[in-house]
């Protein structure tokens, strides 16, 4: 176990094991397994569905781990556990049980600064519409979402962005209050 990732956990829709939130405090566990080891835990915190009247009201969370997993080989990972907690990918920012985002890893910027940078620039509606082929790390839209800012802050506040050097306290003191008031600890 030798890199430090940061994940973002998230899910509203229920599941044989329940509600959003058990479904989460399950696929903790079930990250705690094999070649992943959690190092923090965020609160769980409600938030508004993302867009906006999409769906019922998110659970998120966050968690700092190690592993010795590639980048590739984590998401990977990521991807067959939300699949084994029912995920199906339909919708692109749509509802789901659980969602597993790969926010960072390390210092790591993948596949390389342009590339990261082109989708973390690219306008609203395009994010909506495309999605790209390869991992791009830090994810692309960290710096732009409360519900993801939040949790993180709880367990890796300091956290540098590799790129435009602000840290994830910063960003999350950037949003607007409105986002920032969205956020309710469960």
């Amino acid at each position: 176990m030798n890199e430090c990732a940061l994940l973002a956990l998230g899910g509203n829709l229920p599941t044989d094991l329940g509600t959003p939130a058990e479904t989460i405090a399950a696929a903790l566990k079930r990250l705690n397994e094999g070649q992943i080891r959690l190092c923090a835990v965020s609160r769980f915190f409600q938030t508004p569905c993302f867009p906006e009247g999409a769906g019922p009201d998110y659970v998120n969370a966050a968690v700092s781990v190690r592993t010795s997993l590639s980048p590739k080989a984590l998401l990977h990972e990521l991807h067959a556990i939300e699949a084994d907690f029912g995920r199906a990918r339909e919708q692109r920012w749509g509802m789901r049980t659980l969602d597993l985002d790969l926010v960072a890893y390390g210092e790591k910027v993948l596949p390389d600064p342009v590339s990261q940078t082109h989708w973390r620039d690219l306008p609203i509606e395009d994010q909506k519409k495309k999605a790209p082929d390869d991992l791009i790390l830090p994810h692309p839209r960290l710096q732009d979402r409360a519900f993801v800012l939040g949790p993180l802050c709880d367990i890796a506040p300091n956290w540098i962005h590799p790129l435009l050097g602000k840290s994830l306290r910063d960003f999350l003191a950037q949003l607007p209050q409105s986002d920032r008031d969205a956020l309710k600890p469960l």
